[in-house]
């Protein structure tokens, strides 16, 4: 049970009530109480899918298949500690991973022969799953500015098979200048405020929020995916992708980013079908948003699945006339 003392911010709650029914916001409140399910992917690089499930079966555990991806299950909370002490764990064989952060690679829906970029990729969650997608066929770039995260990175991708994805040391905000449209998909997972990922049963994860803290990612967002667009080819794809509620991060910074290029750029359907979807926003603080964001998603917290925003864009035309961010 959660901690009675540990609570939401009263300034986050009131903000959800703005961008959600009244209803969708108790059940995303309610949703931050429970304990998480533990998901976890097959990482195809080092390991087949069936003889993994038998495995972790003969082990006592209950996996929980996932209808929308076939390399996806889940462990109740409770059998946590049994799937990190499995053998498959052990020799990687099973990456563990939110099932709302494996959503955006499979939007991206990169093709082996590719070249994929991966803009802010530390840990390497979806670095990994990219390479799982596309195998070795093709040219995958990871992309992380804290030095202690790239390591982390480096070495994560290494251990689990995907030593061949090329990985950089460097400011995503300005791989474009080096790298201008090169790419045919970019996924950029941006760091934001994780009020999608709120947890009561975990302090921390509340400890860093602030509407300050909002302002302060949607100025590093508004960067990145300006950089993002700039490596994209005319033709390209470009998924991008926060944990977070907030519009700032989210609607408004897309459509500031839609308004900048013009019809160089258009959003496009997710082709998600997952039942705790929902629609984005048409407005926010009395400002209209462009019609085509109706195609972008928010994953509502369902006690399996954390919140998430997922935005689908298509490059029409060359961006590079388009100066500064």
């Amino acid at each position: 049970m959660p901690d009675p003392d540990v609570k939401l911010p009263e300034a986050f709650v009131a903000r959800l009530c703005e961008i959600f029914p009244e209803e969708t916001c108790r059940t995303i409140v309610d949703s931050y109480e429970r304990p998480s399910v533990t998901a976890f992917r097959i990482n195809t690089l080092l390991a087949q899918t069936q003889p993994v499930l038998d495995e972790l079966t003969v082990l006592g555990l209950h996996v929980h298949a996932v209808p929308w991806y076939a390399e996806a299950f889940w462990v109740e909370h409770d059998q946590r500690e049994k799937l990190l002490a499995s053998r498959p764990y052990q020799l990687h064989h099973i990456y563990v991973q939110g099932l709302s952060s494996m959503v955006p690679p499979l939007v991206l829906d990169p093709r082996p022969g590719e070249r994929v970029l991966d803009l802010t990729a530390a840990p390497g969650s979806k670095t990994l799953q990219i390479a799982c997608l596309m195998g070795d066929l093709g040219e995958i770039a990871a992309v992380e500015y804290v030095r202690s995260r790239f390591f982390r990175l480096r070495d994560n991708l290494s251990a689990q098979g995907a030593g061949f994805v090329r990985t950089f040391l460097k400011n995503g905000e300005h791989v474009w200048r080096n790298r201008p449209e090169y790419f045919d998909r970019v996924l950029l997972d941006a760091p934001c405020s994780s009020e999608g990922r709120f947890d009561l049963n975990d302090p921390e994860s509340l400890a860093y929020w602030s509407p300050k803290k909002i302002k302060e990612m949607a100025g590093k967002q508004r960067r990145l995916l300006f950089s993002a667009v700039q490596s994209l080819r005319p033709g390209g794809v470009l998924v991008y992708s926060t944990c977070t509620f907030a519009p700032e991060e989210n609607e408004v910074l897309i459509d500031s980013m839609l308004q900048k290029f013009g019809d160089a750029l258009r959003v496009v359907p997710t082709g998600l079908d997952l039942p705790n979807l929902c629609e984005p926003l048409t407005e926010w603080k009395r400002k209209t948003l462009r019609p085509d964001l109706r195609h972008a998603r928010r994953i509502l917290p369902d006690g399996i699945m954390e919140g998430f925003f997922v935005c689908k864009i298509e490059k029409i035309r060359s961006t590079l006339d388009a100066g500064k961010v």
